[in-house]
């Protein structure tokens, strides 16, 4: 059964009426970009007959003083580099460390920050220094992938309930018009959540959420001749055949004959006329990066992760609230530094684009950039056979990027030891920046998520649920 969400005026949000599955699903209109419409229609008929209170739930736990927080964000766009990038060869090198834990890569890259300085292969990054903060102490002490993506995401453990990562839970705040409640304001063709181009796997993104909050996956390659998008462009066919498509299937169409005789039916079936719009008009416009000028193009790169970044700035220029550019390929237990002179130049050319970009076109104020793996690698080289010159799994301490949204830029948060190795100072968990950014969003880290039996749980881990933390980033916000 597909459930309806409503929000009450303690601020947690609850399972109310249930829509038949089997009613949802007729005549496809829950594939690809149809399930996406459909689900946001669903909700927002179940938000209307139920009347959706407009307060969120306040901080019911004793805390400290704390600054406040002024939300200025109203999107993500999260890179993330899967399978866990090196952070000495990134954003806290280690050049005094020896040959044993540098390996070829033993220089730095000077920024326009005095006193920081990055990996010596991203120099696009060094020159835009001043519009992000690095965090060089942030840690959870997982060494395996499905653990540490899971709590990289989510700020918890695995343990009884699969709760859901970050863009689920902006997504359910702030994805939909009556996430705000403003009812009134018109809803939106493009995905409030997506993901470039596939699935990041590991985890649930959604979690306990349900459906309606998985991210749409666009699949294929931005950086193709034609961007075919899971669902919304047909690779092999022509708009013209697409547009026959559709008017042969309005011929056929049993649901829109029984349209109005049942207001569900009715709602489902404006839903598949929503998709095609999506898929056939000016919405759908967004996917086009032939949209772009070729300078443009090249400034990010003609690479996967490069029109993948231009995607995300177009997507949360037109309403996206949280965008997801996955881009993997960074586990490199073998043949470390090879992969890195590939990588680390495609990585430092497209993010320095995405930041530099939002900048100028008055975006990056409003909208976060985070870069993160779900660990680093280890900091000393294993060059034993069969390794060659290998890096392996590191939890204890790695780095990430956040730019933008009320971000501070051109700060260091936290510390490692002298080979990278360890925590130094200022401890950061997955929990401390989630709820950061949450508050940045004007998301309350306290408020309850929705859950299908009504249990009351927190955006954020609270004290009860025995997470290690060294506090919100207020440093730097």
């Amino acid at each position: 059964m597909f459930h309806q969400r409503t929000q009450h005026a303690h601020g947690s949000l609850s399972w109310g009426p249930t829509l038949s599955r089997r009613q949802a699903l007729h005549a496809g209109v829950l594939r690809s970009a149809g399930a996406v419409i459909a689900s946001q229609m669903i909700a927002m008929d179940a938000r209307a007959n139920s009347g959706v209170a407009e307060t969120e739930r306040k901080n019911e736990r004793t805390t400290d003083a704390k600054p406040a927080i002024v939300p200025k964000a109203k999107a993500v766009i999260q890179v993330w580099l899967g399978g866990g990038p090196p952070h000495t060869d990134t954003f806290d090198p280690k050049p005094n460390s020896g040959s044993d834990y540098t390996g070829p890569l033993s220089g730095t890259c000077a920024t326009n920050v005095t006193g920081i300085h990055i990996g010596q292969l991203m120099t696009e990054l060094g020159k835009c220094a001043d519009k992000y903060s690095l965090i060089r102490s942030f840690t959870h002490g997982q060494f395996g992938h499905e653990t540490a993506s899971y709590l990289t995401q989510t700020g918890r453990m695995p343990g009884r309930l699969v709760y859901p990562a970050a863009g689920a839970v902006v997504t359910a705040f702030k994805g939909f018009p009556e996430s705000n409640g403003n009812r009134q304001q018109e809803t939106s063709l493009i995905p409030p959540y997506v993901v470039l181009t596939q699935p990041q796997g590991r985890f649930s993104e959604a979690g306990f959420l349900g459906i309606k909050y998985k991210p749409f996956a666009t699949g294929s390659d931005p950086n193709a001749s034609r961007f075919a998008v899971e669902g919304i462009v047909a690779p092999d066919l022509s708009e013209h055949q697409q547009m026959q498509r559709r008017d042969l299937l309005n011929e056929l169409n049993a649901l829109h004959r029984a349209a109005g005789q049942d207001p569900r039916l009715a709602m489902a079936e404006k839903s598949r006329s929503d998709a095609y719009d999506l898929m056939l008009g000016d919405t759908g416009l967004v996917f086009n990066l032939a949209e772009e000028s070729d300078e443009m193009r090249l400034r990010y790169g003609r690479s996967k992760f490069g029109q993948s970044c231009l995607a995300a700035r177009r997507l949360i220029e037109n309403g996206s609230k949280f965008v997801t550019i996955n881009h993997g390929g960074w586990d490199t237990h073998k043949d470390h530094f090879p992969v890195m002179q590939r990588k680390l130049p495609e990585l430092d050319r497209g993010l320095a684009a995405l930041i530099t970009d939002l900048d100028e076109r008055g975006l990056l104020e409003s909208t976060i950039v985070w870069c993160i793996g779900e660990f680093g690698r280890t900091p000393k080289v294993a060059s034993e056979s069969p390794w060659n010159g290998g890096r392996h799994h590191f939890g204890s301490v790695f780095s990430t990027l956040v730019a933008g949204g009320g971000f501070q830029g051109g700060q260091v948060v936290g510390e490692s030891n002298e080979k990278g190795e360890a925590v130094k100072d200022r401890p950061v968990y997955p929990g401390d920046l989630i709820g950061t950014m949450y508050e940045l969003l004007g998301i309350d880290p306290d408020a309850s998520l929705p859950h299908p039996m009504g249990e009351f749980v927190r955006a954020t881990p609270g004290p009860d649920d025995g997470m290690e933390t060294g506090g919100r980033l207020y440093e730097i916000t």
